[in-house]
């Protein structure tokens, strides 16, 4: 009956000490290797943050980044690659400064940052990533940025990023999309830019119908995704709001929670 299933990363695929427990990992290899289901990996990493965890799975299937601003096939070709405007870049690491939060870019396969603060020191833990350091006032006079950027993340202090996220909010809610992952992450992609849309450019490659998906996520950057699937599961460790717009809930990360949703749609 279901033909692609679409698995969030962090906080759903990886447990909390960001690794791919044991009988997850072996549930997906069964599921692609037994049945001919499509598992699509779809996260806001970058993706040498997610190309690896493909390979621990053995899967070979398109990939989709930055929560949709970047989609590659399984040759990692690009499908689709959608920027925000370098001028609204230039704006918004201006307001974080201000606010002292820390900021990081992304663009195509490269993350930058002006320094290592202990935010990027976490980020570079958790996905294995080496950062680029670049003062951002130089990447005004590089063709290189000329196109824009794919993915702006900020983080800091609760209270900070809600600030922030209420400064941005107002002045670009009708070009962007600017949403918090987690209470002290704020994720900011053109507005063109959604989980689903990405996923609906794989459904057309495949001739899937929507029909015939099922979602995975845990986080308020995966509802859009867990609305648009036939079957939208949310992880036992999602807030309260995204199980709530969810057709089912699992076990959390921490439980297998992603084995346990697969044995109950593929094999029950």
């Amino acid at each position: 009956m279901y033909k692609m299933l679409c698995l969030d990363v962090d906080g759903t695929l990886l447990n909390s000490n960001h690794k791919i427990s044991k009988g997850t990992k072996e549930s997906i290899k069964r599921l692609s290797k037994e049945k001919d289901i499509r598992i699509i990996l779809v996260s806001a990493r970058m993706p040498k943050g997610i190309v690896f965890l493909q390979k621990e799975l053995e899967i070979k299937e398109p990939i989709i980044c930055y929560s949709g601003s970047l989609v590659l096939d399984k040759d990692y070709n690009i499908i689709s690659n959608q920027y925000i405007k370098f001028n609204q870049v230039k704006e918004i690491v201006e307001e974080a400064q201000k606010c002292k939060v820390h900021v990081s870019l992304y663009k195509d396969d490269s993350w930058i940052i002006e320094d290592i603060d202990k935010w990027a020191q976490i980020e570079a833990d958790i996905t294995g990533i080496k950062p680029e350091i670049i003062n951002f006032g130089k990447m005004a006079n590089s063709t290189k940025y000329a196109n824009g950027l794919n993915k702006i993340l900020l983080i800091g202090d609760d209270s900070k990023i809600s600030e922030i996220y209420k400064k941005l909010n107002i002045k670009f809610t009708k070009d962007l999309n600017i949403y918090p992952s987690k209470s002290n992450y704020l994720e900011i992609m053109n507005k063109d830019v959604s989980k689903t849309l990405a996923i609906k450019q794989l459904l057309d490659l495949y001739k899937i119908d929507k029909s015939e998906v099922i979602a995975i996520g845990d986080n308020f950057n995966d509802i859009d995704m867990l609305k648009f699937a036939e079957v939208g599961i949310a992880m036992g460790n999602a807030p309260n709001e995204v199980k709530e717009i969810s057709n089912d809930v699992t076990s959390c990360n921490d439980e297998d929670g992603i084995m346990k949703a697969i044995n109950k749609y593929f094999y029950s």
